[in-house]
């Protein structure tokens, strides 16, 4: 039996942004009687979630007892309710009548929210169409609390850009999680569930306050044990999706596409077969009857050794609408990866190009798949690189729904035992410009639905969390999460808002402490890339388990993943004249930019052109002299990290501090290891020195 982790539910660390830290003595001179006096409407579970959370946090914000209205008449300053009730006290109530001619409930979506002072009534409102838009919106009212907003200000109107805002979590029904860096799964154990329900609950929270509104609970890699989740372990599903619901999230699960063969004595998967078509029907008739508001399933197939359509020399546009005509009738989907590529690929082959795959074996496909079925592309082409284009499969389907798969784990960007904040990187992603319809059309108009009409469209990103204290390991990686919800809320928010705001719903107001952690969040992502892969070339990890340096470690392996280093230069001629015609995938904007040496933007020159070591960069330096550069500067940068978080000791968390401190001591390990073994291998294998004739070994 596994041992049960022991954890400490009151610590700041397993809290997260949700600790609810008393609000300061001039704040509450001002608004404690109007944050003393809240009503709450609504009988649902949804309302029921409502009036625990405001019970929850308001005790320790005002740091005195309080007593919550719940669907009393109305007398208080405070006014959460959702339209429905809203009109029932209003018929009774002519302030509120009133009111309610100023609201124009035509402007919210089912899951957008309302919160509006009203100074002549003295009274804050918060409504929405829907309970789940009022869940929303009183984490939101929560979040304005926390920070010390004014709110005799606060006019806010807020509808979520993307109708799906995922998370995918990879574990396994044993309790382990593949590419998991924070313990073990939260869900499951020995192949049972947990017995710590509470726990998801907590978790369920933390997601509905960064309006995070579908879950698939088990790995895409789907053995023996997790395929039984839709036959006789359905119990332990329909345990977790009744906890979830009460926050607003679907329940999803991860498919075997070779279910019917592991299931039953069907023989086959072939996606035209009667006899399996018919037994996905029945399935899916199976899971709703136990959870009518089941989500879908979300398949990989047809890669890395997963069963799928092609083996029975099928599209994927069959395989996935075979599946999705089974849950169809119960509006469900189907989210089908597009991460397929060729992992026998002989290291001799320079014509292969895993970079093309996504887009060669899906662009054709436009049109041919189901309404409900859901394309989920990675944001760049090979896999979460620190550094890679955005994939050009976005907009290049314009009939098809298309999904921005995110990673939030940090599978090649330290594995949460280095720091390195994401929000940056995925905002570049979301603002490219893809010229799909000529300028200014970016991939999050492509995702949001709105370039194409469509609805069935989002963002996915497989989750940071496991069952350690703080939930994601390093604790700054929390801030990943929360800002991988926002984000998906609205893309349109900048990386410096989203950070402020997790910075002081995380560790409080003080500016000292803003400011030591805006610097250390902001430049990880820089200082990261720094001493690691240049020049956007990726890889050099380890291989399997991806952490640490290893310059040659997929070099001449079967995955697609090769630097091409010589004596005389490095990189990979993806150019269209020359290479293996992976830039020629971009509409014509973008094609012309990385076609090129010369236009090829420098950050990611070595992905697309195969140049001399000596060729000069935008900066004046060679290539050579970059990588030099680069890693001797980013373990200093390193340093600078030790000395930001240092500098704020006293002002934070002891349990938090020692977690961190102890984390960037093995960034710095992992850092001048990378430094070095880089600097030496090219040092060595190109015969040019540092010009400034540091160590290098």
């Amino acid at each position: 039996m596994s041992e049960m982790k022991v954890v400490n539910k009151n610590s700041k660390a397993y809290q997260a942004w949700l600790s609810y830290k008393k609000l300061s003595d001039s704040y509450l001179k001002e608004y404690k009687e109007l944050l003393s006096n809240i009503s709450v409407y609504g009988k649902t579970n949804l309302n029921a979630s409502i009036k625990e959370e405001i019970e929850r946090a308001m005790p320790e914000l005002l740091a005195s007892d309080f007593d919550l209205n719940f669907n009393q008449q109305f007398q208080n300053n405070i006014l959460i309710a959702a339209e429905k009730e809203l009109k029932e006290i209003a018929a009774d109530n002519e302030s509120i009548a009133l009111l309610l001619r100023e609201i124009n409930f035509s402007e919210l979506n089912n899951e957008g929210y309302l919160i509006k002072y009203f100074k002549e009534e003295d009274l804050l409102l918060l409504t929405a169409k829907s309970d789940q838009g009022l869940l929303y919106g009183t984490f939101a009212l929560l979040r304005e609390i926390q920070q010390e907003n004014n709110l005799e200000q606060l006019d806010l109107l807020s509808n979520p850009k993307n109708n799906l805002r995922m998370l995918n979590h990879w574990d396994n029904l044993d309790g382990s999680i593949e590419r998991g860096y924070a313990g073990k799964s939260i869900f499951y154990t020995d192949n049972h569930l947990v017995n710590d329900l509470n726990r998801i609950k907590d978790y369920a929270r933390l997601l509905a306050s960064i309006g995070i509104n579908a879950l698939s609970i088990n790995n895409v890699n789907v053995s023996y044990e997790e395929t039984r989740l839709i036959d006789d372990k359905i119990d332990m599903v329909i345990t977790i999706a009744d906890i979830l619901r009460d926050y607003g999230i679907t329940t999803y699960l991860s498919a075997n596409y070779a279910s019917p063969m592991q299931l039953s004595s069907i023989d086959t998967a072939d996606p035209l077969d009667e006899k399996v078509r018919l037994w996905w029907k029945e399935k899916a008739a199976e899971i709703y009857e136990q959870i009518p508001d089941f989500g879908g399933f979300v398949v990989k197939a047809d890669s890395e050794g997963r069963p799928g359509p092609f083996t029975y020399g099928r599209s994927h546009a069959d395989g996935a609408n075979m599946l999705a005509e089974a849950l169809e009738p119960y509006g469900g989907l189907l989210i089908w990866r597009c991460f397929v590529y060729n992992c026998q690929q002989d290291w001799r082959d320079k014509e292969t190009d895993r970079a093309r795959a996504a887009y060669d074996n899906f662009k054709d496909l436009d049109g041919e798949f189901k309404e409900n079925v859901l394309l989920q592309i990675k944001n760049g082409p090979m896999d979460f690189q620190v550094r890679e284009p955005v994939t050009p499969l976005f907009g290049a389907m314009p009939k098809t729904n298309q999904v921005l798969e995110l990673q939030v784990t940090q599978e090649y960007t330290g594995q949460q035992k280095d720091l390195c904040y994401l929000i940056p990187q995925w905002k570049k992603v979301t603002d490219f410009d893809t010229y799909a319809e000529g300028e200014n059309t970016p991939v999050k108009r492509i995702v949001d639905g709105s370039l194409y009409d469509q609805t069935n469209t989002g963002f996915a990103a497989v989750v940071n969390v496991g069952n350690d204290q703080n939930w994601t390991g390093h604790h700054l990686a929390q801030s990943n999460l929360y800002g991988y919800g926002r984000l998906a809320w609205d893309p349109d928010l900048s990386a410096v808002e989203i950070t402020e705001e997790w910075i002081k719903i995380t560790f409080g107001l003080d500016q000292e402490v803003m400011e030591s952690l805006l610097r250390m969040l902001l430049y990880s992502l820089t200082i990261y890339e720094d001493y690691t892969s240049p020049l956007g070339i990726g890889w050099m990890v380890n291989p399997g388990h991806h952490y640490g340096v290893n310059v040659n470690g997929y070099e001449y392996s079967r995955w697609g993943t090769y630097h091409r280093a010589d004596h005389e230069g490095i990189g990979v001629d993806r150019s269209v004249a020359t290479g293996t015609g992976y830039a020629g995938q971009y509409f014509e904007e973008n094609a012309e930019k990385y076609e090129t040496i010369e236009n090829c933007p420098n950050e990611l020159l070595l992905f697309f052109h195969h140049v001399p070591y000596t060729h000069e960069l935008d900066s004046g330096k060679t290539v050579i002299q970059h990588i030099y550069d680069s890693h001797f500067r980013g373990v200093a940068a390193v340093k600078e990290l030790q000395g930001h978080w240092e500098k704020i000791k006293e002002k934070v968390d002891p349990e938090i501090y020692q977690n961190v401190e102890t984390r960037l001591k093995m960034q710095l390990d992992n850092a001048v290891e990378w430094r070095d073994q880089v600097n030496t291998y090219f040092h060595r294998i190109s015969g040019i020195d540092d010009q400034y004739d540091r160590k290098i070994y």
